[in-house]
């Protein structure tokens, strides 16, 4: 049963499958970088957009993270290592 709600048309809420469908379309690697973008910058619905660009600041951190790590990594030399540790398992 779909409710109604009396409020203009961009401020209308977004079901709970609405945001699981959401978060299903944008982990699929570049057609979801490119939804996040659309809906991000040019959605009419405000709470979708705020979701998109939630989401998109939650990929832009976990990209930092994910460099910082791979930086510290390398600088350490703790690479060859990973690599060592790795290499274990395909022999």
């Amino acid at each position: 049963m779909k409710k109604t709600y009396n409020v203009p048309a961009e401020y209308t809420p977004i079901s709970m499958w609405g945001y699981f469908g959401y978060s299903i379309l944008f982990n699929i690697p570049v057609v979801g970088f490119v939804f996040i973008l659309i809906f991000a910058i040019g959605s009419k619905n405000v709470n979708k957009k705020n979701f998109a660009r939630s989401y998109f600041c939650g990929l832009i951190l976990a990209l930092i993270i994910c460099g910082i790590t791979a930086l510290i990594i390398g600088l350490t030399s703790g690479f060859g290592a990973v690599t060592q540790y790795f290499q274990q398992f395909i022999k």
